[in-house]
């Protein structure tokens, strides 16, 4: 089953690494990246660009409201995503937190995946 890692960190605290400490932490993440990937569990990874540049579509009525900025005030944002193929969520739960020994900090979201296609096909 494919699971999706997502990462939640507060922003302000990763917006201030400096680069070397921003390479640090990707340097080690990578070494669990490559280990995903050589076993053949490791799917789409994706690093989000701050928030200050999102954009939302509230679509709670007609037509649409865009806006700038994340669609919620929090304290962590959403900074990106693994996704991973896992046997079950007990190793996708050791995955995120070999993730998150890598990455201290924040927190790792985990949910499965349901690949949505329209028709109803799965690939």
């Amino acid at each position: 089953m494919l699971y999706a890692i997502l990462c939640y960190h507060a922003e302000e605290v990763v917006g201030s690494w400096s680069r070397e400490e921003d390479a640090a932490v990707m340097e080690k993440l990578a070494v669990v990246q490559e280990r995903l990937a050589r076993d053949g569990r490791l799917g789409p990874v994706a690093r989000l660009l701050p928030t200050t540049a999102a954009t939302t579509l509230r679509k709670d009525r007609e037509p649409g409201i865009v806006l700038d900025g994340p669609f919620a005030e929090t304290k962590e944002q959403l900074l990106g995503f693994y996704v991973v193929e896992c046997e079950n969520l007990e190793q996708a739960l050791d995955t995120a937190r070999e993730l998150g020994r890598a990455n201290p900090g924040g927190a790792y979201e985990i949910r499965p995946i349901a690949y949505f296609q329209p028709g109803g096909g799965t690939p």
